[in-house]
């Protein structure tokens, strides 16, 4: 394939049309957050079932991105776009008439597949349908929406969950998803990267989805059966096995399912370790601040909201000028001022005590979110703007593909580790004063839960720095030809 033209289309047509449909998908991610407890009540389900709302819908998102490349190429991102957002919309729907914790799951999980083919198809778009030197700008505003949604997501999540009950979380993603299929039927143009001749690689999508569904479950379960149990030993054996499969077979096929080589460019792969990195600390902050200000402070939804809302307003104001700035000082500067941002807010969340005020994790996480601004937007353009066009679908599967893998796994850990840590902190605070009330006692062991596992973020956040620097070459600086 040949490095085609950037398609003459009205920019602000392309950026309406795919502005909508990202927000939807990647606010389904974070709107349940804070709707948590209302689940475990309303369904009288323990967490263990809860969490596959969260740690089910990004495992579906994750594992089905791997196909974004193949289909986009086959049928054109136009209709996989569109086809996409009606299955959503559809599954959106149903999951506001489950009749049970266990069929809200499964529907979420399908409505979670949908989603995952929005996503990396909306990054895709920008790189097919737009004129590079539009593409950062181009990327901030999908950025925008890519941060937004997570950032607004608890507020509106909380919001809605307070007035009008869980269903309203799902209901809403109708009249957008409708709205979006209009606006991609009207405004998006037709062009395919490929004649249709290339086969469907069913042995490497079934490994593929094995791979990522094993270890995903392995490191969630963990906790629960035991790490050195038979059984998670078996599924992160399988797992992993099945991952090299995948890996060996997508490198000798001359037509892959999903194009592994987008490795080859190093700044892609620089980017993308970056972008994991700040994927971990995103959600340590969006699962863990919910869980402390409710089950810990007794706070509201609604009030969980309001905490997380001056963060949002900061993150939607940064992000278009981050996109004005990329072109004037380029990704290093911005990527780093945001990853050390990030790992500050991170280590002093690291040190919230049961008696924090509201104002100040809403400050801490305006910090964090500012610093995610800074940096989500330039890493991710870095690393694709590395790649040829031709191959950009592969690349955005790729990045979603691991960047959605990384959010369930970090959810799965920290679920797992929020509660080892809490129980083996409760222990200890007993037997050092045994007169202590019950439920103090369990506040006091999960916020230093909540403690150790931001400290732990913050370790990680600081990796991204040194890798930082590696985005400095002026080889990096121009878009490669297909060899």
């Amino acid at each position: 394939m040949n490095d085609q033209p950037a398609v003459k289309t009205s920019f602000w047509l392309i950026i309406l049309a795919i502005f909508f449909g990202n927000f939807m998908a990647i606010l389904s991610t974070t709107t349940i957050n804070v709707a948590f407890p209302v689940f475990l009540k309303d369904f009288d389900a323990s967490i263990g079932t809860v969490q596959w709302m969260i740690t089910g819908y990004l495992l579906a998102t994750g594992v089905v991105a791997p196909v974004v490349g193949y289909f986009g190429d086959k049928w054109s991102y136009k209709y996989l776009y569109i086809a996409a957002l009606s299955g959503f919309t559809l599954f959106s729907g149903l999951c506001t008439v489950a009749w049970s914790i266990h069929s809200l799951i499964a529907f979420r999980i399908i409505q979670g597949v949908f989603g995952g083919l929005i996503i990396p198809t909306t990054m895709t778009m920008i790189y097919q349908f737009i004129a590079k030197e539009k593409q950062a700008f181009a990327m901030s505003l999908w950025s925008l929406s890519s941060m937004l949604a997570p950032a607004f997501g608890p507020t509106l999540g909380g919001w809605l969950t307070g007035y009008f009950g869980w269903q309203s979380l799902f209901f809403i993603n109708l009249p957008i998803g409708l709205t979006a299929i209009a606006v991609a039927l009207k405004c998006l143009p037709y062009q395919r990267q490929s004649t249709g001749s290339s086969s469907f690689d069913l042995p490497g999508f079934v490994t593929v989805i094995m791979s990522s569904a094993l270890l995903i479950l392995s490191w969630s379960k963990g906790n629960a059966w035991g790490w050195t149990s038979w059984k998670t030993l078996s599924l992160l054996l399988v797992g992993a096995a099945a991952l090299a499969y995948f890996i060996r077979r997508e490198l000798s096929l001359r037509e892959p399912l999903l194009n592994l080589k987008v490795f080859q460019q190093h700044r892609f792969t620089f980017s993308l370790v970056i972008n994991c990195i700040i994927t971990i600390a995103l959600y340590s902050g969006t699962f863990l601040i919910p869980v402390f200000l409710q089950d810990i402070q007794q706070s509201t939804p609604l009030m969980t909201a309001l905490v997380l809302l001056p963060g949002s307003i900061v993150m939607a104001v940064m992000s278009p000028v981050v996109g004005r700035l990329y072109p004037r000082v380029g990704p290093f500067w911005l990527i780093l001022a945001g990853v050390v941002l990030l790992s500050v807010s991170t280590w002093e969340l690291a040190h919230i005590t049961l008696a924090v005020t509201h104002t100040r994790v809403a400050l801490l996480m305006a910090v964090r979110n500012a610093g995610i601004a800074l940096a989500f937007m330039p890493v991710t353009n870095a690393g694709m703007s590395a790649v040829p066009r031709a191959i950009t679908g592969h690349a955005s599967s790729v990045t979603n593909w691991v960047r959605q893998a990384t959010g369930a796994l970090s959810i799965a850990v920290f679920s797992s580790l929020l509660a080892s840590r809490s129980v083996a902190h409760q222990k200890e605070l007993a037997d050092g004063a045994a007169s202590a009330a019950g439920s103090l006692l369990k506040a006091q062991g999960m916020t230093m839960g909540v403690q150790d596992i931001f400290l732990l973020a913050t370790v990680i956040g600081l990796l991204a720095i040194p890798l930082t620097f590696l985005l400095r070459g002026k080889s990096f600086t121009t878009r490669p030809e297909m060899g």
